[in-house]
């Protein structure tokens, strides 16, 4: 009987790797769609490459670094070797009753090469694909790695006295991505023509349809992302998960539409696809705790924010081609805190440590992201050219075009 329940659990673990895999289309998609056509060559090239090597990264050092031992628990670093070391009981219940240490493995690298992806959106058109690949191996060997480490690690933020909570990564994941966004966009500055003395001039994507399949892609690959880091096939919570996280995902649309029409008083669609995915992160951190009533109050908040939060961004002339900083860092620092609100230990104690995390994390993140983009900038150079930008990164940066029967014409 142990030997199956063990097999059962590594079987919905390695689906649940499968799904978190498919979100890595899901981005590709949902980027490309939303930015223009002249670009969707070098989008597709950079979330093809981003899962590369995240999985790359995280088998030589990051999963090292993010799971170095006992030894290092309640650290700020640790790091217990190079490569992918299997212990002698690497394939049985004896390394953990729910998985073997390569599905373990497997299933932390999907993470790993999400959170590089989420910065490709929002520094896309302008970046040098050279430079960004360059970023990517630092920020997903050693960036997320050491955040994971300090709560899934049983580093510094687990052994707090309320242990910091974040059940699937708002944090730890999204806005770990989130921070490195937010850095690039202002490093890199917003797109030719996008902002000018009367007002933001919107450059719409140029394929809705293809950018509504990347978030139903991305939907889909939720409940993997989440019903996976239950890390075993545990019934009762692998359920709830899956209603929690759906529910938020709903409610996240529902607020984004609510709150575009009322300001805007149009049916933007991608206000609601980014309103999608802003309720599926601020359900993360706590998707195995929240009632359905919490699940809609989180996402329905996060979508209204996703919104309020793209506005703020324009009026800092911070260009966000994808919506990139608003969902995944406005919704993930709300879906921490929310833990703090909604969850099991809701009161100030949990509070205080959700906050504690959030600003750890964001400090962390943005200040060696933002240096990393500062250092790449005075030394490769970060930013294509005027011309190259104009005509398009893809047939500059690659010699080739997304639709190659016709020309769109774009600014």
């Amino acid at each position: 009987m142990e030997d199956t329940l063990f097999t059962i659990h590594n079987l919905w673990m390695m689906i649940a790797t499968s799904m978190v895999f498919i979100m890595h289309l899901g981005f590709a998609s949902l980027e490309a769609g939303l930015t223009r056509s002249k670009n969707t060559v070098n989008i597709l090239f950079k979330n093809t490459m981003v899962p590369a090597v995240g999985l790359l990264m995280y088998a030589i050092v990051g999963f090292s670094l993010m799971y170095p031992g006992k030894d290092f628990a309640g650290a700020w670093f640790g790091f217990s070797g190079f490569g992918v070391n299997p212990p002698a009981n690497a394939l049985t219940p004896a390394y953990n009753a729910g998985y073997t240490y390569w599905t373990d493995f497997i299933f932390q690298a999907m993470f790993a090469a999400t959170a590089v992806t989420i910065i490709s959106g929002a520094v896309a058109e302008r970046i040098k694909l050279f430079t960004f690949l360059i970023f990517a191996v630092f920020y997903a060997g050693f960036c997320y790695p050491v955040v994971g480490m300090w709560k899934w690690g049983g580093g510094f933020l687990q052994a707090l006295a309320t242990p910091f909570y974040d059940f699937a990564g708002s944090s730890i994941v999204h806005s770990v991505g989130g921070w490195g966004a937010l850095a690039g966009a202002i490093v890199l500055g917003p797109r030719i023509g996008k902002y000018k003395k009367d007002g933001v001039i919107p450059i719409p994507g140029h394929n809705m349809p293809l950018a509504t399949t990347g978030v139903f892609l991305l939907w889909f690959g939720w409940f993997g992302f989440n019903g996976g880091s239950v890390l075993s096939a545990n019934p009762g919570i692998v359920s709830l998960v899956f209603v929690t996280t759906s529910i938020a995902a709903a409610a996240g649309a529902m607020g984004a539409f609510i709150a575009s029409y009322a300001l805007f008083k149009t049916n933007d669609l991608t206000m609601v696809l980014n309103g999608i995915l802003a309720g599926l992160v601020s359900i993360t951190a706590g998707a195995d705790q929240m009632s359905v009533g919490s699940s809609a109050i989180i996402g329905f908040i996060g979508g209204v924010l996703a919104v309020f939060a793209v506005l703020a961004l324009d009026k800092l002339k911070i260009d966000d081609p994808v919506g990139a900083i608003p969902v995944h860092l406005g919704c993930g620092i709300w879906g921490t805190l929310a833990v703090g609100i909604f969850g099991n230990l809701a009161g100030g104690a949990q509070i205080m440590s959700q906050l504690i995390g959030i600003g750890v994390i964001g400090a962390f993140c943005f200040a060696v992201s933002f240096g990393a983009f500062f250092l790449l900038n005075k030394t490769m150079g970060l930013r294509v050219s005027e011309t190259e930008e104009v005509e398009g990164l893809d047939i500059n940066e690659h010699g080739m075009r997304s639709y190659s029967d016709f020309v769109v014409n774009e600014d």
